[in-house]
């Protein structure tokens, strides 16, 4: 019998594990890890000198939470592109609980070394760039999905397109209309 491609053995594994068989999570899971890991080490790389979490522990995070949800993935693009968000979600947890912990919750906190304050500003940028991509969805919800994507799901233009059903030259075009956005937001903010 020949072997189906991975994209579809991956999809097939996703359904058998919502249907209820626990073996295929497991094979699935040993199939994708090492490509979860490289997206959460390239996004920390990004954000190295204020992160907190190893790429494993991002990982763990994020497929701890997917397991909890009542998710049903169409397949293995959608698979990734939830679990970006949930890295997403994860790491503006933790730039904010870095930021009220270095402030003391309600209280303003001076940084006595330059270290301390580079982490701070750190997670501040991390929050920018959320603030900016939540600004940028109530204009163009597509084109933040499609930086976030791109940003924080580590996805080519052609597996966006894929996963929000457009066309590549209209991924193209959301892309650079989401950085203008974006990039004018955090100069002014």
């Amino acid at each position: 019998m020949d072997r189906l491609p991975q994209h579809q053995d991956l999809t097939h594994l996703l359904i058998a594990w919502r249907g209820g068989d626990r073996g295929a999570f497991d094979q699935f899971l040993a199939q994708v890890y090492r490509d979860l890991r490289r997206i959460a080490e390239a996004r920390l790389r990004r954000d190295a000198r204020g992160a907190t979490l190893s790429p494993t522990e991002l990982v763990h995070e994020a497929v701890l939470g997917m397991m909890r949800a009542e998710t049903d993935f169409n397949d293995r693009a959608h698979f990734f592109a939830t679990l970006s968000m949930a890295m997403r979600t994860i790491l503006i947890d933790h730039a904010r609980a870095r930021v009220a912990e270095k402030r003391g919750g309600e209280r303003l906190m001076v940084s006595l070394s330059k270290a301390e304050a580079h982490e701070e500003a750190m997670a501040f940028d991390l929050l920018a760039l959320e603030q900016a991509l939540q600004a940028l969805e109530a204009i163009d919800a597509r084109s933040a999905q499609v930086m976030h994507l791109s940003c924080f799901g580590d996805l080519d233009q052609e597996q966006i397109a894929h996963v929000l059903g457009v066309s590549v030259p209209t991924v193209k075009r959301d892309l650079r209309f989401a950085r203008a956005h974006i990039s004018k937001a955090l100069d002014h903010g």
